[in-house]
């Protein structure tokens, strides 16, 4: 059976297709339109997913969209008329698209298969999945587990903003949930507004910031903000919030708690700003922990799979593998609504059409190391490079390995671009920018003249899978770099006398560790464990860097620069290349010298 799942018209659009219950292909409209978060209807997702699969659109047996719009229109309008006339504005600007399209989803889904395929799709074929079960399938069907509890935390789905359950075998059975207004999603979000980065993409701005701080303000929120029971469950106070009723996330109520108005994104970030970010990731974490302890005593299983956009918090979900009851948690890597996608898919899959659920067949899960989009034969992107008038010699894979580790240890960075796209927010090893991490200039390097982004953001290390126990404190594997661990102390450095008198931004400089390049200022890192079966050639490279260095790892961050999606073809990785100070660029067995090269003209 194939179904095919999309997402779209809120934010992050994908498609995914599944066959049997087996994971053909995803990935994000913003990959190919580049336009970051695109929302459109992923028209460039949908034709791929279907060349993937070698399948026409009449060999589909359904189209899953990832929510119910009706139910979502009638959340919109009853928080219209519980708060009317207040939200009148917000209520206005949204109901014209409601009337022309997100009501009529059904037939404007058949239009845009049709403008593509050019030929109608049986409207029975069409089935809505509930926004909530999307994710939880995401997370559970290719999960590891026969069986797990399940945990799916975002901003908004329909009503449903917190959703607790149980998966086994083929079925998926959501028991409670928290509903809209009150959401951790939209709490953190008002947070992230409220410190000057844009909602729906900056929320990881504010885990990065957090460790800069102090908790100074966690009583203010749990006292004013919200009510956290033991149990994880909670109500958020609505005066301090005007996400229900207006076009921005809070009010003047909440600006006064904290010490003035939100900051203009040009504006400096200061010690406030820094401990406002680290009291609510600290209420964040205590929140999903305590709904994760609920989850175990509703489910008395043993593993636990996370999906949602909070689930992206990476510290959040270190804190409950650590401090949690479960022995074993599985977070979707594309967590968020572009995973609403193949989560739909999914659950169609196994609710129509596949008698018994078949667990991974690839290593420890089946997400095939998310490497689920578009890929590019030597031949395209040689040709590509010939057409453009770029300079570049072709290696065997022997070479390209040890002229990369030749790179790395001459502290260039380097541009990695190699088999199937990743799916979801990390570069995994395939649109990657790599560094030596063993550098004390390379974060800031990067991030400034790479990246061009906030120099206080911190880069995660990829390290081979055998030997992350010798590393990191970290008790699982975290292939999909979901996971943050502390460095060991064994790997540590003496800090200079005078950093207990540093603050904010100038602890940036301090050396911790032997891995300054991919060490916060809390000794942690957001690691990435590398396994040969899933990455046979970043695992190969690993494995040369390792052995020239006597270091298992290299920094890994994504490939393109701030504002911009990660690089999808080889014309996208050539631009982001010749645009940064990228000092090389590998794609396939070809590498590029950015001294070698004629200044960009194309």
């Amino acid at each position: 059976m194939l179904a095919l799942g999309i997402s779209a018209f809120y934010h992050d659009s994908a498609a995914a297709i599944v066959g049997d219950g087996e994971i053909i292909a995803a990935v994000q409209e913003e990959r190919f339109s580049r336009r970051k978060a695109d929302a459109g209807f992923p028209v460039n997702s949908v034709n791929y997913c279907l060349r993937a699969a070698d399948v026409q659109i009449a060999d589909l047996d359904y189209v899953v969209y990832y929510e119910k719009p009706l139910l979502t229109f009638d959340r919109l309008l009853e928080t219209y008329l519980a708060f009317a006339p207040r939200g009148f504005r917000s209520f206005f600007r949204a109901l014209p698209i409601w009337a022309k399209e997100k009501l009529f989803l059904t037939q404007l889904i058949r239009d845009r298969l049709k403008e593509l395929f050019q030929e109608d799709f049986p409207s029975e074929k069409l089935v809505f999945s509930f926004h909530h079960h999307s994710h939880a399938a995401s997370a559970f069907y290719p999960s590891p587990f026969e069986r797990a509890g399940i945990l799916v935390l975002d901003g908004v789905g329909e009503w449903a903003t917190t959703s607790i359950g149980r998966g086994a075998g083929n079925s998926i059975e959501l028991s409670k949930e928290i509903r809209f207004p009150n959401s951790l999603g939209l709490l953190y979000s008002a947070f992230t507004y409220y410190l000057g980065f844009a909602v729906n993409e900056g929320e990881y701005k504010v885990m990065g910031l957090a460790p800069y701080g102090s908790p100074t303000y966690v009583d203010a929120i749990i006292t004013n903000l919200i009510d956290l029971k033991p149990d994880g469950s909670f109500r958020l106070n609505l005066e301090y919030f005007d996400y229900c009723t207006n076009l921005k996330m809070t009010t003047t109520k909440f600006d006064a708690l904290f010490g003035g108005p939100p900051r203009l994104p040009s504006e400096p970030l200061t010690r406030r700003h820094m401990d406002i970010a680290r009291s609510i990731q600290s209420v964040l974490e205590e929140a999903v922990l305590r709904l994760g302890r609920t989850v175990y005593q509703e489910t008395k299983e043993k593993s636990l799979c996370l999906a949602g956009g909070v689930a992206l918090n990476c510290v959040a979900n270190g804190r409950l593998l650590r401090e949690g009851p479960f022995e074993e948690i599985w977070v979707q890597p594309a967590a968020g609504d572009a995973g609403g996608a193949l989560g739909a898919a999914l659950a169609v899959s196994h609710g129509a059409g596949v008698q018994r659920r078949h667990l991974a067949k690839s290593p420890r899960d089946g997400m095939h190391g998310a490497f689920l989009g578009p890929q590019f034969t030597d031949a395209e992107i040689c040709a590509f490079l010939t057409r453009v008038g770029a300079v570049y010699e072709v290696l065997d894979d022997q070479q390209v390995i040890e002229k990369t580790v030749d790179a790395l240890t001459e502290q260039e960075v380097v541009g990695w671009f190699q088999g199937r796209l990743e799916y979801g927010p990390r570069a995994l090893g395939n649109r990657s920018i790599l560094a030596d991490p063993r550098s004390p200039q390379m974060q800031r390097k990067v991030n400034l003249s790479i990246k061009y982004r906030e120099s206080f953001r911190p880069f995660a290390p990829a390290i081979l899978a055998e030997h992350l126990s010798q590393y990191f404190d970290l008790p699982a594997d975290s292939q999909y770099m979901l996971l943050v661990g502390q460095i060991r102390p064994s790997w540590h450095v003496s800090p200079p006398p005078d950093e207990t008198d540093l603050t904010g931004l100038m602890k940036l400089g301090v050396r911790r560790t032997e891995f300054p390049a991919i060490t916060h200022v809390d000794y942690s890192s957001r690691v990435q464990t590398v396994h040969e079966a899933t990455n046979s050639r970043f695992h190969r490279l690993l494995k040369a860097f390792h052995s020239r260095t006597g270091c298992p790892m290299v920094l890994n961050t994504s490939f393109n620069v701030r504002d911009e999606p990660i690089v999808c073809s080889p014309e996208d990785a050539y631009r982001c290349f010749m645009g940064t100070e990228m000092g090389v660029l590998v794609m396939g067995t070809a590498i590029l010298y950015k001294s070698n090269q004629w200044p960009l003209s194309h």
